[in-house]
């Protein structure tokens, strides 16, 4: 039997360190994924979706505030988690804000701290108005590192996508969460600053989308373009300016319309995290017809969300229960 031939420089092949026993597990929190918050906030949506149902078909009111109850729980459970990850290793901020699924899971949750306010405003509205200060600054600050990461990334990820919604038009939710609590005047404010922005992005994702088509993994996002209408529909409802909230209102229904007709093509790719889009847009449109005096449009929306939004939320849940949600969403570690 000849012997194997000598590598004449003497390379040999690279050594691999031994497997680490027992295997690396994460501390408690380290990686948690941003992307479980578009499902929470789809369900805190829900939430408001329901209180209003319950006042225009005159429902008692007490399923609605058990069912906000518990959702503000899990978002409070869920931000106290990103709270502990951020607290160990602050650069993960910017590295979630690198990947879609974290821009939108982080601006997601800021969103959901205003359901939460809008939620509590009628028990504990001082601590209601407290917590809408700090969210709104915390979005500012969302905003701002959202802005430069995307100046910095390379041209070719340039691109405007409805997550930008959440983010930049995101403070038309504290102005939903500020009409309850008598800021109307802030309401009024937000909603003239939103406006503008809302427009100027869908124009852009207009553009966007006849250039080129969306990959089919991320179709479920453009879902998020009925959001902004809906509530500029519900918050313009709120400061009185009715001819615009009904435009707005006009506008989400044409874009659900849409989402409906597409509905296959859009969920191509199967179930991901990002269904979680499908969500607080589709509570907003309901809540939005119900503000505006469509009950039976908006019980039918009802009915709707009640089947989807619960189902969806359950599957995000089991992938974030299960530790898959941080690796399918590609999740930076503590």
């Amino acid at each position: 039997m000849q012997n194997a031939p000598q590598d004449p420089k003497g390379f040999r092949p690279k050594a691999f360190p031994p497997p680490q026993f027992p295997p690396h597990r994460p501390r408690r929190f380290a990686r948690m994924p941003p992307a479980v918050f578009p499902a929470i906030l789809g369900l805190l949506g829900l939430g408001l979706l329901l209180r209003r149902a319950v006042v225009a078909l005159t429902l008692p009111p007490a399923l609605a505030d058990i069912l906000l109850g518990a959702m503000v729980a899990l978002w409070a459970f869920a931000a106290f988690g990103l709270a502990v990850k951020i607290s160990r290793r602050p650069a993960v901020v910017l590295e979630d804000l690198k990947t879609l699924p974290g821009r939108a899971g982080f601006a997601a949750a800021v969103l959901g701290l205003y359901l939460s306010v809008a939620a509590i405003a009628p028990f504990a509205p001082a601590l209601g108005k407290a917590l809408l200060v700090v969210g709104m600054a915390l979005q500012a600050a969302l905003a701002a590192r959202t802005l430069w990461v995307w100046m910095k990334a390379p041209p070719e990820a340039r691109e405007i996508t409805p997550v930008w919604h959440l983010t930049f038009v995101g403070f038309i939710v504290a102005a939903l969460a500020a009409l309850p609590l008598g800021w109307t005047g802030l309401a009024n404010v937000l909603f003239w600053i939103t406006l503008p922005v809302a427009l100027a992005i869908w124009g852009v994702s207009a553009v966007q989308l006849i250039r080129r088509i969306p990959p089919a993994p991320l179709r479920p996002l453009l879902a998020i373009h009925l959001a902004p209408a809906s509530l500029l529909a519900t918050v313009g409802a709120g400061v009185g300016q009715t001819g615009l909230a009904l435009g707005m209102l006009a506008l989400a229904a044409l874009i659900a319309v849409a989402l409906v007709a597409t509905g296959r093509w859009i969920t191509e790719a199967g179930f991901t995290a990002l269904w979680g889009a499908f969500t607080f847009p589709l509570s907003a449109f309901g809540s939005a017809l119900f503000v505006l005096g469509f009950d039976v449009s908006g019980t039918l929306v009802l009915i709707g969300a009640l089947g989807v939004i619960p189902w969806i939320g359950y599957r995000v849940m089991k992938l974030w229960a299960g530790g898959q949600l941080a690796v399918k969403t590609n999740a930076a570690e503590a």
